[in-house]
């Protein structure tokens, strides 16, 4: 039977019709498997944050230092952060994209298949207090304050395992005296499995020597290693320092609370009453490092006000891809230089840029 002219071209209108209708459903309804990342919220470490908490707010400050006498402030020193939009429709992440304001990412990169959402959360959550032990610890150490290094964990099955504790404070490692992670972790660095190496420690207030025979890194057959983990801790029992931050996560967050703990411990202003924002891990020592979603970052920094942007050296090259308009670039690589970068941009002398 065949149709009549008319009749095609009702069956034409009907199929596109339906065809249309498929088309608007997959696009609005059928998650992709990606993620939308963009500029996220921005905090000024030297302010103040809402808690909410069983019903109830309470204003408190971003670094809350007590024990201590502190230094008046002023200006900001903003944390940035990255927004991500998961769950998205085909159409949804098509208009983020076309925005200009986001780029997506395949999911698997931030929610990793073997990983429940929930557990990717507390691995960020995790991070964010491992970033805020190390602002505590490089801020203390940059300003002489007390500190001592103590073993954090000690490996089950290494080869500390019967010989040191979680809490030992450790003063000397191989006869070198040790104060940072790094310091301890180099002081092993080149030995061999098999070496026996003296540790000085102070356990129960009682100074006494052990000693460790090292076994071999799991991921290098050749090196030698403890099997702890250390960690820089505040040693002055008045002093207390701890960060409300909100529902923020990750390490990337660690130099710019590390410069506020400095800020208000220390005479005089870093920000010289600018809107200063930035990014970058950093470790008890004060190397600063890399993070992702740079120029999310800049971008959120100069929506909310900032005029200079502390960058970690490593992520320059991406930064100054895509530089705000009003917005200055410094790079910096340790704590020393983002202090040293401030003080030249609060005297009026130029600071190394990217």
């Amino acid at each position: 039977m065949r149709l009549q002219p008319g009749h095609r071209r009702i069956a034409t209108v009907v199929v596109t019709v339906l065809v249309f209708v498929a088309l608007l459903f997959v696009g609005t309804t059928v998650q992709v498997p990606f993620v939308a990342l963009g500029p996220g919220p921005t905090v000024n470490t030297l302010g103040t944050v809402e808690i909410s908490s069983d019903g109830k707010t309470e204003t408190k400050p971003v670094v809350d230092i007590t024990g201590t006498p502190t230094d008046p402030t002023t200006g900001n020193l903003n944390l940035t952060t990255v927004s991500v939009t998961d769950g998205m429709s085909l159409f949804q992440s098509l208009g983020m994209w076309l925005s200009g304001t986001y780029t997506l990412e395949p999911r698997d990169r931030l929610f990793p298949p073997d990983q429940t959402p929930d557990q990717v959360r507390k691995q960020n959550e995790q991070d964010m207090t491992g970033s805020e032990s190390n602002a505590t610890a490089a801020a203390l150490l940059f300003l002489d304050r007390p500190t001592k290094l103590v073993v954090a964990s000690v490996a089950p099955s290494g080869p500390s395992a019967d010989v040191l504790r979680q809490g030992d404070e450790v003063l000397t490692v191989a006869g070198k005296s040790v104060s940072t992670t790094a310091e301890m972790q180099a002081a092993v660095k080149g030995s061999a499995p098999g070496s026996a190496v003296p540790i000085g420690i102070v356990r129960g207030g009682q100074p006494q020597t052990v000693t460790v025979t090292l076994a071999a890194r799991p991921d290098d057959a050749q090196a030698g290693y403890l099997g702890v983990t250390p960690e820089v801790v505040n040693a002055d029992p008045s002093l207390k320092i701890s960060y409300n931050v909100g529902d923020i996560g990750g390490p990337s967050a660690g130099m710019m609370l590390t410069l506020a703990v400095i800020d208000r411990l220390s005479p005089g202003e870093l920000t010289g009453g600018k809107f200063i924002a930035g990014t970058g891990t950093i470790d008890d020592s004060g190397e600063v490092g890399p993070i992702g979603g740079i120029t999310h970052k800049t971008r959120a920094a100069r929506d909310a006000g900032a005029t200079v942007f502390l960058v970690p050296e490593g992520n320059c090259a991406e930064a100054t891809s895509d530089v705000p308009d009003g917005l200055t670039l410094v790079k910096v690589d340790t704590l020393q230089s983002a202090v040293d970068a401030l003080d030249d941009i609060g005297a009026g002398r130029a600071a190394p840029h990217c």
